[in-house]
């Protein structure tokens, strides 16, 4: 199979840029206000992780992001609020609204921080074993994991309690700073490239080898 090439690199990180510093007096909708922000949508430079920082103890209080992803996906995802900083699992590339349960106990900015990752990549299920090598080089400075997840990030769940897909890092390729390489040997659904920090850049070359079935 002819390589496949993922490449990540991230602005820096920007607590406001998905909305300025706001106090909610009750339950509803954050400003969508920030340095990222046009008609009430943050478009962030590619799909990241969104966060949310406190000046005072929000802690029992829901926030939910939506927005899409580097896709176009429409996701979201309920954060619980906490005593000085929240983050998303998920990465979004818009955040078109943010709900608040409850009035805030102080003021909340909503930003990034510098987690991203590329969208995920299918792995090839006509191709058998699943054999992937993987190699990761960097450019400037950077820090990325190679992760990968069992569940078709497409697909419906069948526990109604998952909403996105569980994801893995595969040890090999979690937390490097230099340019590393290794392989997955055993069946999984997707893999993608996570930049944990930096604004460096990350390219993987991947390639699956099998043999196509009938």
């Amino acid at each position: 199979m002819q390589p496949k090439y993922l490449t990540k690199v991230l602005v820096a990180a920007s607590a406001t840029a998905i909305s300025a510093s706001q106090t909610p007096a009750g339950a509803g909708n954050l400003l969508i206000n920030g340095g990222s922000a046009s008609g009430g949508v943050a478009t962030l430079d590619t799909q990241r992780q969104v966060l949310l920082t406190f000046a005072a103890d929000e802690t029992g209080h829901t926030f939910v992001v939506y927005g899409t992803s580097d896709g176009g996906q429409a996701i979201q995802e309920s954060v619980a609020g906490a005593a000085a900083t929240a983050v998303t699992t998920q990465m979004f590339k818009t955040v078109t609204r943010i709900s608040i349960s409850a009035a805030a106990a102080g003021a909340i900015t909503v930003g990034t921080n510098g987690v991203g990752a590329t969208p995920w990549q299918i792995v090839s299920a006509d191709m058998t074993p699943v054999n992937l090598g993987v190699g990761v080089v960097v450019s400037g400075t950077v820090n990325f994991s190679l992760q990968y997840t069992y569940d078709d990030p497409s697909g419906t769940y069948p526990n109604p309690a998952v909403t996105f897909p569980t994801v893995w890092n595969l040890t090999a390729l979690a937390s490097k700073a230099v340019a590393t390489d290794s392989n997955i040997t055993f069946p999984i659904a997707a893999y993608r490239l996570l930049i944990n920090s930096g604004t460096g850049t990350a390219t993987a070359t991947i390639v699956q080898a099998g043999i196509a079935g009938n």
